[in-house]
């Protein structure tokens, strides 16, 4: 999901039991809630065993009553700000997706998130959805890609994550290939 998808995402919206979210609305940085960014925002996603049991968790601990998965204190959607600095940059802490960026005074590295957008989650999402089962993807194809992204063109989908796609021109299989033709 995109972040302005993800921080206006409703209660009613998320199906525990099937695991599935519907994406339908978006929210700009002004905390004005409107349509999603094309009509193929509007779409119903697969949510992994792994993020239903999260998300359970979540709406048990919950204490405002919005609607909103994620709501800030005020009930209101949380800003793109609140979202990086109080969850991704820590998350990615205490995961270890860092780099090295120096020593403090006392001559103890200091480390920083890897990545600082919610983008990039987008991005690891994405390359999952694409890359080989044997590699540890679930291999789909360019159009399913597409669907489960959102974009309004395949075109954006390949122009974005067209790289990401198994090759299928090697060597080997032009060898292969040429063997067959000419036996």
């Amino acid at each position: 999901m995109r972040s302005s998808e993800l921080r206006v995402l409703r209660w009613q919206d998320v199906n525990l039991k099937r695991g599935e979210i519907n994406v339908n609305q978006r929210a700009d940085r002004y905390k004005e809630i409107g349509p999603t960014k094309s009509e193929a925002g509007v779409r119903t996603i697969p949510v992994p065993p792994l993020v239903v049991k999260a998300l359970k968790k979540h709406q048990l601990k919950q204490t405002n009553k919005t609607g909103l998965v994620f709501a800030n204190p005020e009930g209101e959607p949380r800003s793109h700000t609140n979202i990086i600095n109080k969850g991704l940059i820590p998350a990615m802490i205490r995961g270890g997706v860092v780099i090295d960026a120096g020593k403090d005074e006392d001559g103890n590295p200091i480390q920083k998130a890897k990545y600082t957008g919610l983008h990039a989650l987008r991005h690891f999402y994405a390359s999952w959805l694409i890359n080989r089962k044997e590699d540890g993807g679930l291999g789909l194809p360019a159009k399913m890609v597409q669907l489960r992204l959102g974009h309004a063109s395949i075109v954006m989908t390949m122009d974005v994550y067209g790289h990401l796609f198994p090759r299928t021109d090697d060597g080997t299989e032009l060898a292969q290939a040429a063997s067959i033709l000419l036996s």
